[in-house]
């Protein structure tokens, strides 16, 4: 055993290989530490190797889909080992080999389970497209395909080199295949032999797996694109073992087609996940109203990708708002909506070969479900975009009805048992049942006869996998069951009870368990039969899907609009960018949560004030009113309502976000360095069509490189790139910049000190912001009244040497501003007169005025 073990470990790479052994799948050696550890469960040892005891560890195999989930959560990927065979058939094989009867049963690797290959419904989660990726250089053009095989939708597309990190960015796929070697390939990739990517090879695939002569119909597919395709489609061969999954037709997406965004402005703006990492906190927590798991998919890939067609953008933003007038028929909608089941998702495990009889329920019920939704349309008139939808909802009349005759109304998830086919549909199956169901009672009958015949009233029949069906009765009245003439035979002692056989109970036994396997083999049959017609269906079904899909994406946006106030957004060709009373979707709904109201602040920009400079203190809300205009642009350009009162938007190519930066270590960049990545990534990529949110540019360094740098970077973005940008900025000096640039506006975010308090308005002026109030801040972070007090004295001599030389906008040289303040250091101290002087009384509690009064003291060298 341990010889076939360690021929399918070498064959399983570097996956854990659960090797399966009865009801289990144990795993041995580093696999079983390994797989021990993060799940949890006892390592054991089993047997020696090389004079050392075996490590082992193993789960069941009824439940080992959660053991699974978990592993890969850890980044594990899972080779398994079947048995290929049962023992009669390995104990034939040995007998007609001319060996010994007991024979090693044969196993071999089904499949291997990866991140981005799973397809069980325990395994993903419902909310979420689990993407598989494919990447290689052809020629210095990038060719990249995609596929979320759990439903079969598969992208092909082209990216130049230095756009591949945000084409990943915006996938977020779950697994990258990618040629061995290869100089481009992000860290965690999977490399696979170069000879798999090819073009040719690519459109030889596809061609045979869609049955076709040529890809025309599909699109026009470049050979980059091409060659992807063949390296996903190869490591979907490999992990599969020759059997692939669900594939629909390829579909070729243009490099322009979506809203540019990069791995930074994602993680910036918080889209699909929070900075946390998590779900809540992010955009689509606060926007999904969803009912589906296949709607919740398709809103997070419209968020992904935003559009930059403008007529497919008013095509859902006509449904969103026809929806949005008529909330009875949007609530209906949902209702119906609410219960129908993933069909896409069914589907694909169909296809791929983990389906069961639960999964073909699925599909007759959702398509039964999207009939009738459609009918509810027929007397209306709708929106363009759904009278292209409504036809796909229907279509499927023949295979609904077969599926309704043949499947019982709530099939089963395991098939093994039978039961799921319905009575009526096969006549020679109910018979079998019905010559089942008779011997079963037959047997009740002679346990009732062997009762009487032996006047034991405890004689039961009982059943189990490895005995069948026998006689049981305890052991003091055996001695009946023993005798010569009583017809029984003794089959088995136990420590209280003995077990025997009789030959009419063997006949019918007999009866039972071929009945029963007939009628399984003709369940069987049926079965595939029907998942033969649902695979061919498999194009239509996926359509069905989709359109459900986009129409309860369109109703969740219209249900997210009348809830939150939102309007409808207008997208036009030019370059303004006017939002009436914008509010940020994720912080209004924190706010919201605590009975708060969030300040809603208005932002026009236009070719000829299309960079604003906006200033203000810490927590006043300026990262807050640069991310909250980004995200509306994102949420119209992806075809939903926006968090405004009105909204007036230029299309926008691409979305560039430096709001806070964290350093990289791994990587070895400081914050800085991370800063000024994003913002030569900025600068070399905004074009005057591109919206840019800057904030705090040069933070990360000393002041004069700091504000030298953000001057630079102001006067590039207004002179250079010529984009709309709000740039935030605690530098009051480039206020200056207002003087040479005509298209920059100064603005900022109001505060007040009232009696020693900050309190942050949070609304946005125009003009420059008269300071920072960083010490306001400090004091409400709870910095010591002390420390609060020197700034302050450090703060009026730094501002008076600031005075005296002209400012650090002068000349951007050596000023000696600090010259006063070491001065002063220097000098002898009136402390007390000092402390008096700088004092906050009216902000000062008892006892701050108690401890600066022991400071003091202690100052003085008293002790008491």
């Amino acid at each position: 055993m341990m010889a076939q073990y360690l021929t399918l470990r070498e064959e399983a790479g570097d996956c854990l290989l659960f090797y399966r052994m009865g009801d289990f799948f144990e795993l041995f050696f580093e696999d079983a530490k390994t797989a021990s550890s993060i799940l949890d469960i006892a390592l054991t040892t089993r047997g020696e190797h090389l004079g050392q005891p075996i490590p082992m560890c193993g789960v069941p195999v009824h439940s080992s889909e959660a053991y699974l989930a978990r592993l890969i959560k850890a980044g594990c990927r899972v080779a398994i080992a079947e048995q290929t065979e049962t023992p009669a058939e390995a104990k034939e094989r040995a007998r007609r080999e001319g060996r010994a009867s007991k024979s090693l049963v044969a196993r071999g690797i089904v499949r291997f389970v990866t991140a981005g290959t799973l397809t069980e419904e325990a395994l993903l989660e419902p909310r979420r497209a689990n993407v598989l990726a494919a990447a290689c250089d052809l020629r210095g053009t990038i060719g990249l395909a995609a596929c979320d095989i759990s439903t079969g939708r598969m992208v092909l597309e082209e990216c130049p080199a230095d756009g591949l990190p945000a084409a990943l960015a915006r996938l977020g796929a779950s697994e990258l295949v990618v040629p061995d070697g290869w100089e481009l390939a992000p860290e965690g990739a999977i490399g696979r032999s170069g000879h798999e990517f090819s073009s040719e090879g690519g459109e030889a695939r596809l061609k045979g797996i869609h049955a076709v002569s040529t890809l025309d119909g599909f699109g026009a597919f470049t050979l980059a694109m091409l060659a992807a395709a063949s390296g996903l489609i190869a490591y979907l061969d490999h992990v599969g073992r020759g059997a692939l999954p669900l594939l629909l037709p390829p579909e070729a997406r243009a490099g322009n087609a979506a809203l540019a965004m990069d791995e930074a402005t994602r993680a910036s703006l918080e889209i699909l996940e929070s900075s946390q990492g998590t779900r809540k906190g992010s955009l689509i927590d606060a926007v999904d109203r969803c009912v589906t798991g296949a709607g919740a998919r398709q809103l997070a890939e419209d968020l992904s990708a935003p559009l930059t067609d403008r007529m497919a953008i008013a095509e859902r933003l006509e449904l969103v708002g026809w929806l949005h007038e008529d909330a009875l028929l949007r609530e209906d909608l949902r209702a119906a909506l609410r219960q129908l089941p993933d069909i896409g998702r069914a589907l694909g495990r169909v296809v791929a070969g983990r389906g069961s009889p639960r999964d073909l329920g699925q599909i007759r019920d959702g398509l039964a479900g999207a009939r009738t939704l459609s009918e509810r349309f027929t007397a209306r008139e709708v929106p363009g975009l759904l009278a292209g939808l409504l036809p796909l909802l229907s279509g499927h009349a023949a295979l609904v009805d077969h599926f309704a005759q043949a499947l019982v109304a709530t099939p089963p998830t395991e098939r093994g048992q039978g039961g799921y086919i319905a009575s009526g549909y096969d006549a020679a199956l109910d018979e079998l049942r019905v010559t089942s169901g008779n011997a079963r009672r037959a047997i009740a009958a002679l346990e009732a006869k062997y009762r009487e015949e032996t006047g034991v009233s405890a004689l039961k029949i009982k059943h189990n996998n490895v005995l069948g069906y026998f006689i049981e009765v305890p052991q003091r009245h055996a001695d009946r069951l023993l005798e010569p003439e009583s017809g029984f035979t003794h089959r088995q002692t136990m420590a209280g009870a003995m077990r025997f056989n009789a030959l009419a109970l063997h006949e019918e036994a007999s009866r039972i368990t071929e009945a029963g396997a007939h009628a399984l083999a003709a369940e069987e049959a049926h079965f595939e039969g029907l998942v033969a017609e649902a695979v061919a269906a498999r194009r239509k079904i996926a359509a069905t899907a989709a359109a459900l899909a986009r129409i309860d994406v369109s109703a969740g946006q219209a249900e997210r609009a009348a809830e939150g106030g939102w309007s409808r957004p207008e997208v036009v060709e030019g370059l303004s960018l006017d939002i009436e009373q914008g509010r940020h979707p994720v912080v209004e709904a924190a706010l919201a949560t605590r009975g708060e109201r969030f300040v809603a602040n208005d932002c026009q920009l236009a070719s000829h004030d299309r960079l604003w400079l906006i200033g203000g203190p810490n927590m006043g809300g300026k990262s807050t009113f640069l991310r909250q205009n980004a995200l509306i642009v994102l949420l119209a350009q992806a075809g939903g309502f926006v968090p405004a009162k009105a909204a007036r938007i230029g299309m926008v190519d691409r979305l560039f976000s430096r709001v806070g930066a964290s350093d990289n270590l791994a990587r070895g960049r400081s914050t800085f360095m991370v800063e000024m990545v994003e913002t030569a990534a900025i600068l070399s990529q905004a074009t005057e069509r591109s919206f840019v949110i800057l904030d705090e540019v040069g933070r990360g360094t000393s002041t004069y490189d700091g504000l030298a740098l953000a001057w630079a970077v102001a006067e590039a973005v207004h002179e250079t790139n010529r984009c709309r940008c709000l740039f935030a900025t605690h530098y009051h000096e480039l206020s200056r910049l207002a003087e040479t640039c005509e298209a920059l506006s100064l603005h900022h975010v109001r505060a007040r000190e009232w009696k020693g308090d900050l309190v942050l308005l949070h609304e946005l002026a125009t003009g420059p912001a008269d300071r920072s109030y960083g010490l306001a801040v400090a004091r409400l972070a709870g910095v010591s009244p002390k420390v609060i007090s020197r700034a302050k004295s450090v703060l009026d001599k730094l501002e008076k040497g600031r005075a005296e030389t002209g400012g650090l906008a002068a000349g951007l040289g050596e000023l000696p501003l600090f010259a006063a303040v070491e001065a002063d250091a220097e000098a002898p101290k009136d402390t007390l007169r000092d402390t008096l002087r700088t004092m906050d009384i009216d902000a000062m509690s008892p006892r701050d005025a108690l401890e600066v009064l022991y400071d003091l003291q202690r100052e003085a060298g008293t002790d008491n």
